[in-house]
């Protein structure tokens, strides 16, 4: 194995090389490099990105759900949510984060790379849960940390605070029961009080 890691400008050679057209876009931020591919494309170039001679990323080290639909405070132009995946390369001594958009908003649906990297697994089944990013050939998607009755997708940035439904034990049957929200949405803003010559500041 390398002693050093490999630049991040001869990695993207590598990779641009390896993926050819597949690669939609590759940059360099913060001495990392970023490849974005489109969802038709996803895993064959995370196949290649596996076997490749020049590749060669072994593990999958995480993968997460990004929900753009407001970003930065700006408006933001394009699909609306997206699957980020890092691999590592521990022979080559190198990473990469892999971005793919997927292509419907009311249907995110991208491939399973689990039977890539069997790693993939559990991290799929919680951007399901949590982003409602369906992942096609997964071969168990359901949730992984909410409950079996929740509603909704608790990381998408128009789910409510309070959750659509709570529970409650209910003695009379012996049993927790699922109702509607009572507690009242609100926006809770601290209050914060500056004394005039706090620190002998004036």
């Amino acid at each position: 194995m390398a002693d050093f890691a490999i630049h991040p400008e001869i990695l993207k050679e590598r990779v641009a090389a390896a993926l050819g057209d597949q690669a939609k876009r590759l940059s360099i931020d913060h001495g990392e490099l970023t490849l974005q591919v489109s969802a038709e494309h996803y895993l064959d170039a995370m196949r290649t990105l596996r076997d490749a001679a020049d590749c060669r990323f072994e593990q999958l080290v995480d993968l997460c759900g990004v929900d753009y639909s407001s970003y930065r405070d700006t408006a933001w132009e394009g699909p609306r949510f997206c699957v980020v995946v890092h691999l590592l390369s521990v022979s080559l001594n190198q990473r990469v984060r892999v971005k793919v958009f997927c292509r419907d908003d009311d249907l995110p649906v991208v491939a399973s790379v689990v039977g890539l990297w069997a790693s993939a697994n559990w991290f799929e089944r919680e951007a399901f849960d949590l982003f409602g990013i369906v992942f096609e050939g997964h071969p168990d998607l359901r949730r992984i940390l909410t409950d079996y009755g929740f509603i909704g997708h608790p990381f998408r940035k128009d789910f409510p605070l309070s959750g659509h439904v709570e529970m409650r034990y209910d003695a009379e049957r012996q049993r927790v029961i699922y109702q509607p929200v009572t507690i009242e949405p609100r926006e809770v803003t601290p209050r914060i009080i500056r004394e005039e010559d706090y620190g002998g500041l004036h």
